[in-house]
């Protein structure tokens, strides 16, 4: 099994009981997660040596965040401690025609205020294979757009193959912003993942005959973003996820890998969200698995998808399915039968 590091920030979950509006909740549950640290999880439960590396605060909230990992196997001696807090983010489940909220409290968080002097790189990435980190890592501000760019030259040196999620997120910063930075880290990125709506809101690159909120997606649409993503910045191999929302609670889900000129699409799934947090990190979870583990492209695809439908079955962000489990489903057992 391969030796793979994920960088950024963990943080407190905490959202209402069932499908509870904000407004009505006198209690919420508490859990961590993180783009980065699901991933990880995901890579941990895949049977990898997964070592996630962030700053959190020396306190005993930041230690829950660490044991957090620890219980699903994730390595967390890398880590620093320092720093004021944790971040926090609140989740309010959709339903129906009503959407998911999230709400961020993370400013000022430990992470957000690392320094680059945190993290030596040449130590980290030691007998590293892999190397994940996504778009809401440097999103964060401070030097974090810094940080990721040395972690990233560091692999180079090292030989140390790298994926990003570029992970757009409004709430953190702006499109234009956001396109300045990653293209100064994109050209140092061998698999670059992504959905629907990420490729045109960081770099302009639309798909054609495409309406996300009407559930109508064109493969060739999507096969061009990549294509357009690979001859911009070089990546041997692009994944988008194709998403058709229905509803809050149903979706179709699909995904799409290109290498070199070749495009590779999964089944479509029909599913029934549980809690579709965490979906996206579970297909960048399943990808870089197969893709290290040495599947061929289309069994990669249709592992990451598979991985990702059952992770929307699963409460809050970790995906906590098995190889056999996803191999089952990209296999075609997709009946959802008792197990006995």
């Amino acid at each position: 099994m391969a030796n793979i590091v994920t960088f950024g920030e963990i943080m407190m979950r905490l959202n209402p009981a069932g499908y509870l509006r904000f407004v009505q909740a006198e209690a919420f549950e508490a859990s961590y997660a993180g783009g980065e640290a699901n991933v990880a999880v995901s890579l941990a439960n895949y049977g990898h040596h997964a070592a996630f590396v962030t700053k959190v605060p020396d306190t005993d909230i930041g230690q829950c965040a660490v044991n957090a990992l620890r219980k699903y196997g994730v390595c967390t001696g890398s880590m620093v401690r320092g720093g004021p807090r944790l971040g926090i983010y609140f989740v309010e489940k959709g339903a129906s025609q009503r959407g998911s909220k999230v709400i961020y409290d993370r400013a000022g968080s430990a992470m957000a205020l690392a320094k680059r002097a945190d993290f030596d790189w040449t130590r980290l990435l030691e007998g590293v294979d892999w190397f994940h980190f996504t778009g809401i890592t440097p999103a964060l501000g401070g030097e974090l757009p810094e940080i990721c760019l040395d972690a990233l030259k560091a692999c180079r040196e090292k030989g140390v193959k790298t994926s990003c999620d570029l992970n757009y997120r409004g709430k953190l910063w702006s499109r234009e912003r956001a396109g300045e930075v990653m293209a100064t880290l994109m050209p140092y990125v061998n698999v670059c993942i992504a959905n629907e709506e990420d490729a045109a809101d960081v770099f302009g690159i639309r798909a054609a005959n495409t309406d996300v909120q009407g559930g109508k997606l064109d493969h060739a649409g999507y096969v061009d973003v990549a294509r357009q993503l690979q001859q911009r910045f070089g990546f041997e191999t692009v994944a988008i996820t194709l998403r058709g929302s229905l509803s809050a609670n149903d979706n179709d889900w699909a995904g799409m890998l290109r290498q070199g000129d070749e495009a590779y699409f999964s089944p479509t799934y029909r599913i029934h969200i549980v809690d579709r947090v965490g979906g996206g990190d579970s297909f960048g979870g399943g990808l870089i698995h197969a893709l290290v583990s040495g599947f061929a492209p289309q069994a990669a695809i249709d592992f990451a998808v598979a991985a990702s439908c059952l992770k929307h079955t699963v409460e809050q962000d970790f995906n906590l399915m098995s190889e056999k489990e996803v191999l089952a489903l990209a296999g075609g057992n997709a009946t959802g039968r008792v197990q006995r």
